[in-house]
């Protein structure tokens, strides 16, 4: 008998959040983004959307499309919070819960939801959530992980799809090749190159043996395969989510080889992926600068640090290093920064000796100076003389 499982996927959770906390904002546009001239949009509402702003798109712009919408900074600390709620009201309803990532988990229905009438037990889910939390979610229901995710996408908000082996011709074919999860953009647009433009296409060409597929997706062709055939892993992992890496990017509006646009960029998204990781409560060895150069080439460079890290200064200071040993002077599209050998703290032996002891001593004292004056005063942006180079060619 196959196993039943559902994708639980909250509906624009930050833009919801902070809906949370205005509800006075019902029924009007959110956007949750960056703040500064070259933030960008985190997350749009709904309302947001229909106005034409999306997520990755200059906060610049999305302020031109969509003038009255109201704009949020983002929050991680509230958003994990609320993810807390939310993963420990699953557990009420399924045995097995696994989570994704901060808004979207796994559960394993087996066991629990009526064969025959399986509506009612959803929507209470679904209510449930809504009612109590606050927050509005989309279900799909599947024998499958990838169906489920599949179902649990084709209606927002607050959509509930129970999505069979049998249904798969009828339900996604239909569909653009570039809502097939685990393609990826990159992927949709090769797949294009060659006529493949609705997951039909994919199907019939998969049947096929097109040898430009392989070509195109290598190995992902075998995976692809089974999961339209209904076939897949049917398993919830019930462990706590444990994110390998930590990252965010940046595309800006136009090329660019300008070094202080760039460093502000370096320095707002050190700064999201630092949130990120206080928020996960995580610390990571390893620091990775990506770029893509106007020919759309993408280039990483990595360095890894003595100890693990969630400080915004040492994660800026380590990605500017990188930027200038690397990458100074080409033409940018894009920039991200990734953490990644990520630890819990709280289970991390810091190795600590006679010779550095003093130094680590005085520089965990000015760290909590520094945090503590930059949360007494909001408008503080106060940092580590070690994070910032010295001025060079003129540069700050």
């Amino acid at each position: 008998m196959s196993r039943i499982l559902a994708h639980v996927d909250l509906n624009a959770f930050f833009a919801s959040a902070e809906r949370l906390r205005h509800p006075e904002w019902k029924g009007e546009a959110i956007v949750v983004g960056g703040e500064g001239p070259r933030a960008v949009v985190s997350t749009a509402s709904y309302e947001a959307r229909k106005l034409g702003v999306h997520s990755g798109m200059p906060m610049f712009e999305a302020r031109r499309r969509a003038p009255r919408a109201h704009y949020c900074p983002v929050d991680f600390r509230y958003y994990e919070m609320l993810s807390r709620s939310f993963f420990t009201h699953l557990e009420r309803y399924a045995p097995l819960v696994e989570e994704v990532s901060i808004d979207e988990g796994y559960l394993d229905l087996t066991d629990r939801i009526p064969r025959k009438d399986p509506l009612p037990y959803l929507r209470r889910i679904q209510g449930d959530i809504l009612h109590e939390i606050g927050l509005p979610c989309s279900i799909g229901v599947a024998p499958t992980r990838f169906l489920a995710k599949m179902a649990s996408d084709l209606r927002k908000p607050l959509g509930i799809t129970i999505l069979r082996k049998r249904d798969i011709p009828g339900v996604l074919y239909p569909l653009p090749i570039g809502d097939f999860w685990g393609i990826g953009k990159k992927g949709a647009e090769r797949l294009r190159a060659i006529g493949v433009m609705t997951i039909g296409d994919f199907a019939r060409a998969l049947k096929d043996e097109e040898p430009l597929l392989r070509e195109r997706l290598g190995k992902f062709v075998d995976t692809a395969r089974a999961w339209l055939e209904g076939k897949g892993d049917d398993r919830v992992d019930p462990r706590p989510f444990d994110p390998k890496s930590i990252g965010h990017s940046e595309t800006f509006p136009y090329d660019t080889s300008d070094y202080l646009r760039i460093r502000d960029h370096l320095l707002s998204l050190a700064r999201s992926v630092s949130e990120g990781a206080k928020a996960r409560k995580r610390k990571g060895r390893t620091v990775v600068l990506l770029v893509r150069d106007s020919e759309f080439h993408n280039h990483s460079r990595s360095l890894t640090l003595k100890e693990s890290t969630d400080s915004f200064e040492e994660i800026f200071s380590r990605a500017e290093e990188l930027f200038e040993r690397n990458f100074l002077g080409m033409d940018l599209r894009l920039v991200g920064i990734t953490l990644q050998g990520l630890v819990d703290p709280r289970k991390e032996d810091v190795q600590l000796t006679f010779w550095n002891y003093e130094e680590y001593k005085r520089l965990d004292q000015t760290r909590t100076l520094v945090k503590e004056w930059n949360r007494k005063f909001p408008g503080a942006r106060l940092l580590l003389l070690s994070s910032l180079r010295k001025e060079r060619d003129g540069r700050p």
